[in-house]
């Protein structure tokens, strides 16, 4: 693998790609080598091989993986900010998440001073349907694509999990009206959430933000407030990293 990753740093370092005897020069490898790894590296896509030229270059997918590195490290340091101060002004812990696959992958987590608050940890995973940050990102999503990344039924983690995907599409739909998610102990008993989304220059979600606490402090009369606080901060966001609301 490490030999692999220095063929496709000599690559990326190469104006106009390289040759075969070129690359297996400066990794220090013998040609026979350096071939078999360029062609392991373009069967997944990292480089491509110029048939006339028989030069070697960067492939789609590297550019791919490092396009994604830079877009959430990004987010990340460009939120922080504005998650600090959410997090200030509403009391309760503010997460950042993205979708990955099916599911949530937490980012990043602001926490509350309060004794009692959700721990998120970066690099953690929560399913879609049931965790503020999934039904966000599920609602802002092109059409159709909510329907592939939800099966007909979901699994319950409390009595008030969505588990049907009639009932999730018209949650869906009611989060799009409204400007905000709600986990209202959906995912676990005693906590909830609000989030909203984050979207990039062409107006696609690329991010989640929310607030998250135990239903003692985010009453039913405080849901509406946290809510437009977390769709400020998220459009805030949105702004900063140079994006555009959905539709706009």
């Amino acid at each position: 693998m490490a030999r692999a990753l220095s063929l496709l740093v000599e690559i990326a370092d190469s104006d106009g790609g390289a040759s075969l005897s070129e690359l297996a020069h400066r990794a220090g490898l013998p040609p026979s080598t350096a071939h078999r790894l360029l062609k392991s590296l373009e069967q997944q896509g990292f480089v491509q091989h110029d048939l006339q030229r028989a030069s070697w270059h960067v492939g789609v997918q590297a550019f791919t993986v490092g396009n994604a590195f830079l877009r959430n490290r990004d987010v990340v340091e460009i939120a922080r900010p504005h998650m600090r101060q959410l997090m200030e002004e509403s009391g309760e812990s503010v997460n950042l998440g993205i979708l990955e696959g099916a599911e949530l992958v937490y980012l990043a987590q602001v926490e509350c001073r309060e004794v009692m608050r959700v721990l998120a940890r970066p690099g953690g995973r929560a399913p879609l349907h049931c965790s503020g940050m999934g039904k966000a990102l599920l609602a802002a999503a092109p059409d159709g694509q909510a329907n592939k990344l939800l099966a007909p039924t979901m699994p319950r983690f409390t009595d008030k999990t969505i588990s049907t995907l009639a009932a999730m599409l018209r949650e869906l739909a009611a989060i799009r009206q409204r400007g905000y998610s709600i986990d209202d102990e959906e995912y676990a008993a005693g906590l909830r959430c609000v989030a909203a989304t984050v979207h990039d220059e062409h107006g696609e979600p690329i991010a989640a933000i929310s607030l998250s606490g135990p239903t003692a402090r985010m009453t039913d009369p405080r849901m509406r407030q946290l809510g437009d606080m977390v769709a400020r901060a998220a459009l805030e966001i949105t702004y900063a990293v140079g994006g555009r609301p959905a539709g706009k």
